[in-house]
Order: structure tokens, then sequence, then C-alpha cells
């Protein structure tokens, strides 16, 4: 299978994990300015969420222009980033109506831990069907994003119970690192 059938399908998955998040907004009881007061934390957190499935859309679509074919383990791989991306909106639904609650904070974070876990695990398969192209593995074996993103994201789980705004924190920081895609991939597509 070509590898664009499998970024196809994940677009119309990522496209659909937006529009749910978008769904979860109800319209506020009153009529003026003051009544989205209320929907900030809602509104907050769908921004989060909005730019990290955005992140991983963008980050997804130039590490797929790597793959020639796409065999079973890819497959298998990218529908587990898909998986934990799409537990995504329940998160953000949670977290925006707890007004960043320690747990739904937590919770959070995990799900976007287990997602980059998830995204590593993708990305080193990739490299490894890749074994024969020694600029590409070596150029793409020096991520430190995906490196340290897990690393960023257990802090953000791990100080979520001291405060929920620590952890939105490193939350954005994450996404600050990864707002610009991985420039190496785009190097290595004009090498070839």
């Amino acid at each position: 299978m070509k590898a664009n059938r499998m970024e196809a399908f994940s677009d119309g998955v990522l496209a659909i994990i937006i529009t749910i998040m978008v769904l979860e907004f109800k319209l506020p009881e009153g009529h003026d300015w003051n009544a989205l007061i209320g929907l900030g934390p809602k509104i907050l957190s769908y921004i989060f969420s909005f730019v990290y499935i955005g992140i991983y859309w963008n980050n997804h679509h130039h590490l797929l222009h790597m793959v020639r074919t796409v065999h079973g383990r890819l497959m298998w791989l990218n529908l587990l980033l898909l998986f934990w991306l799409s537990l995504i909106p329940f998160t953000t639904a949670w977290m925006g109506e707890s007004h960043f609650a320690p747990t739904p904070t937590a919770l959070y974070g995990i799900i976007l831990l287990l997602s980059a876990f998830s995204y590593r695990l993708l990305q080193r398969a990739i490299i490894q069907q890749h074994s024969g192209d020694s600029s590409f593995v070596v150029s793409m074996g020096k991520d430190w994003k995906v490196k340290l993103s897990p690393f960023l994201y257990l802090i953000a789980v791990l100080t979520a119970y001291v405060s929920p705004w620590i952890s939105c924190f490193f939350f954005v920081l994450v996404a600050v690192i990864w707002f610009v895609p991985d420039k190496r991939i785009e190097h290595a597509l004009r090498g070839q």
C-alpha cells in the first residue's frame, strides 16, 4: 500500500477529532460578552488541543513523506497514534468543564504522553524501514524534540496535583517546541 492512503485516512481521523472537540461547545445562556467568560476554561482547553492536533497533523504529514511503502507494522503503529489522539476530545472537554482540576489535567497530560510515545514508535519503524538510507537514518536519529517531549509531559502529569497551571506551562512549552515542523525531513527529501 502507498503511504498516501494511510495519510488520507489519518487526515480524516484528525479532522473528525477537531470536529468532535468543537461540538463540545454549548451555547452560552446569556447574550452578551459576559456570557462567554464562563466558557473561558473550555475555550482555553480547546485552544491547547487544537494546536496539538495541528502539530501532530503537520509533523505526521512530513513524516509520512519519507515512507515508500506501508506494511502492517506501520499501519498498526499509525492506528495506535490515532487511538491516543482520538481521546484528546474527551480529556479536553473534561479539563475545560472542570476548570483545569488536577485529575483531568493529569489525564490530559497522560494522553499527550502516550500520543508522543506512539509517534516515537511510528517514527522508529519508519527509520528501520529506511535502514539502507544512512543519511536519512543519521538525520532522523538526532531528534531531540521526540526525546524531550515525553519527559516534559511526565513533569506536567506529576505537577498537575501541585498546580494545574504549572502543567499547562509544560503543555505550552512542548507545543512551542513542536510548532515548527521537523526541518530534517524537508532536508532529507531535498537530498533524494
